[in-house]
């Protein structure tokens, strides 16, 4: 790390390559903060969760009780223990409360002010995160298994929507044809994956699948889906270029965004036993990028590109539902069946002694993916 930190001050290195290294040694130190609770105030398990993406500062939550919470993440009374506590809820005796379980929330990329959450009632609302109250709502004739907006889309508004019925709906009233949509509005029961094209009402692009076209190999129940289970889980990596699924066929998939070719990144088994949909996140700014998957009660990180388990996240008590990514100070969280949301942050590095010699350091080892491995001419001559 000092080896990067000299040759920024000299400007002879990226100045993005020392904040990636240290992000990524963030990231590989993640550990369950024994200092800072998240208030409990759900009663039962915790289906989704989000962080808005302008300062990073508030999250949502939604819960299979249909409650929805806004919690503040900042430490403002500076002290070491602290919990970060709910501004506020949507509760069982708010007039606009969803009947049933909450399965999706999301900010407004663009604007806290306002925030999205989809339910099993068959709604679809739009929220005045400072009113706390429900500004508009879609009634659909199929159960709502999930929404999404795009975070980066400027010139329209549109919340795509993934119901029971065989199709799925984008407010303003797009609707892509498709078989029985499961969480995701690309994801299918039936094990297959469809990229569309927003600005057509019929415009699928293309259907996924895992033998890259080579049927020979394939079963003719496999042929031409991106899983043999059911879908329940999607992810893009943050530049947009491949997209992570997963299935309960145990298995997570690698694809090109723009081939529509599956990677054959192996990531072994990952264990899904979900019948709703599964949250993973992916972490931003790292090199190489991570992925955090729910695995039963415990949360596996994966390197992203070459499927390698570098560690498995534990203390939930039953399984997890979903995981966030905070990327400006790399830090992730997690709701469970539990009813907790525990926050997972980078470990401390521990002081150095003022009276220490650079001899008598305990030798750490260290992980490749942020090893120093810079040199000055001089060393090299």
């Amino acid at each position: 790390m000092l080896g990067l930190i000299w040759a920024r001050q000299a400007g002879l290195d990226d100045p993005l390559r020392l904040r990636r290294a240290e992000a990524t040694r963030r990231v590989l130190s993640l550990e369950l903060n024994k200092d800072r609770d998240v208030e409990r105030i759900h009663g039962s398990g915790i289906n989704t969760l989000d962080i808005e993406p302008v300062e990073g500062r508030y999250m949502l939550s939604g819960g299979s009780d249909g409650v929805i919470v806004l919690y503040d993440l900042e430490n403002l009374t500076r002290e070491k223990s602290y919990t970060c506590k709910a501004l506020c809820s949507v509760g069982r005796s708010h007039p606009d409360v969803h009947k049933f379980s909450v399965e999706t929330v999301q900010w407004y990329p663009h604007d806290t002010g306002m925030f999205t959450s989809s339910s099993f009632d068959k709604t679809l609302k739009i929220w005045d995160t400072n009113t706390l109250k429900s500004a508009d709502a879609f009634h659909f004739k199929g159960t709502v298994y999930s929404h999404h907006m795009s975070p980066v889309a400027t010139n329209h508004c549109l919340v795509a929507v993934g119901t029971k019925s065989p199709k799925v709906t984008g407010k303003k009233y797009w609707q892509w044809l498709g078989p029985h949509v499961m969480n995701m509005f690309w994801q299918q029961e039936d094990g297959r994956v469809k990229l569309w094209d927003v600005r057509r009402a019929s415009g699928c692009l293309s259907t996924l699948d895992q033998h890259n076209g080579e049927k020979s190999k394939a079963s003719s129940e496999a042929a031409n889906s991106a899983h043999t289970g059911r879908v329940n889980g999607l992810c893009y990596t943050n530049d947009g270029l491949h997209l992570l699924t997963t299935g309960t066929d145990d298995r997570m998939r690698l694809w090109n965004s723009f081939t529509g070719e599956n990677t054959l990144v192996n990531y072994g088994k990952v264990c899904n036993e979900s019948r709703k949909g599964l949250k993973f996140t992916i972490s931003c700014g790292c090199d190489p990028e991570f992925a955090f998957v729910p695995y039963d009660s415990t949360i596996a990180v994966y390197t992203v590109f070459t499927g390698e388990l570098i560690t498995m996240l534990r203390g939930h008590y039953t399984a997890v539902n979903c995981c966030v990514f905070q990327p400006n100070f790399q830090e992730l969280y997690s709701g469970s069946r539990d009813c907790n949301i525990l926050a997972w942050i980078p470990a401390l590095r521990e002081p150095v002694p003022d009276d220490a010699s650079e001899k008598s350091l305990p030798q750490q080892h260290l992980n490749p993916a942020y090893e120093d491995a810079w040199s000055s001419s001089d060393d090299e001559g």
